[in-house]
């Protein structure tokens, strides 16, 4: 229950497989799945090292938004997982595949096998700029940027249903996984609360229907955005799981979107020494839901 809690895209059922495989130890010793976890506790997980064996370069064309020797930037598509997931066909297709590909020999390695560093996550369906460290030192300083809040800005774009009334405003509230169902996050009575910080800017109304929202988030939780929003009823366009996909055939219908209307837009960051932005172009499945005249307000 603690790893599977730990690593969310691992689902429970591996988890047992990696422990009665024997690859998991806690102080130096294996163990049975009844183990209670204590403060302190050293565990060591082979299969982490074991799967990034297993994953493959393949080559696609990639956004990319900036690159030099220590880091890439690109500008995700939506559909993509961003990290391999431990079920069939999961090893392939994914933003580290692709990244393997098309940094050949130029990442560092860990057990002779190349290693790109995911300097945070973007859901599958949610598109837009993510950072990939190509260096152990800026790995550790992006990281150490995001866990203390400093240097490192992160602004999204998304379109809600209804029209939101407080032009700006601040949601603060503990999530994480939901004791019914670990696949969604909560709000409500979470396992393990962690607290989100989110903020956001009215850009303009869409057909009086629908708003257009600049977010930033102070913090870095999964599926932060999409929770917050659900748990003052301003859901994501076509978000199925976090919303009624019965309520989301107009869109399908009238704009051709197939998956939650969210996107990483803009990366604030200090980078040797100075602030940079750097600025990931809608994808066209928003575009169609976004009139012209308003995407030149972006």
């Amino acid at each position: 229950m603690y790893l599977s809690t730990l690593f969310s895209d691992f689902s429970r059922s591996y988890v047992q497989k990696i422990i009665d495989r024997w690859q998991v130890q806690v102080n130096g010793k294996t163990f049975s799945k009844n183990l209670k976890i204590n403060n302190r506790d050293e565990i060591l997980i082979e299969a982490l090292v074991e799967q990034l064996e297993e994953i493959e370069p393949e080559d696609m064309n990639l956004d990319v938004i900036y690159e030099d020797e220590e880091l890439l930037i690109l500008n995700k598509e939506a559909g993509v997982n961003v990290h391999p997931v431990p079920w069939e066909g999961g090893n392939s297709n994914t933003l580290v595949n692709w990244v393997l590909f098309h940094c050949r020999n130029k990442l560092p390695t860990i057990g002779w096998v190349n290693r790109p560093w995911i300097v945070h996550r973007l859901d599958k369906d949610t598109s837009g700029a993510i950072m990939i460290a190509k260096q152990d030192w800026m790995m550790k300083k992006l990281q150490e940027d995001l866990k203390n809040r400093t240097n490192i800005k992160k602004y999204y774009l998304a379109v809600v249903h209804w029209v939101v009334k407080n032009k700006n405003f601040t949601i603060e509230s503990f999530i994480w996984r939901d004791k019914n169902n670990r696949l969604k996050m909560t709000a409500m009575d979470p396992l393990n609360p962690k607290i989100a910080i989110t903020h956001w800017e009215v850009i303009d109304y869409i057909e009086n229907k629908y708003t257009l929202l600049k977010l930033k988030i102070d913090t870095g939780r999964t599926h932060q955005i999409r929770v917050q929003l659900a748990s003052i009823n301003h859901f994501i366009l076509w978000d199925n799981t976090y919303w009624n996909s019965k309520i989301n055939i107009e869109i399908k219908t009238r704009y051709q979107l197939k998956r939650q209307a969210l996107h990483a837009y803009e990366l604030d960051l200090e980078l040797y020494w100075k602030q940079q932005l750097f600025t990931a172009p809608l994808k066209d499945d928003m575009k169609r839901i976004i009139p012209g005249e308003l995407l030149k307000m972006i």
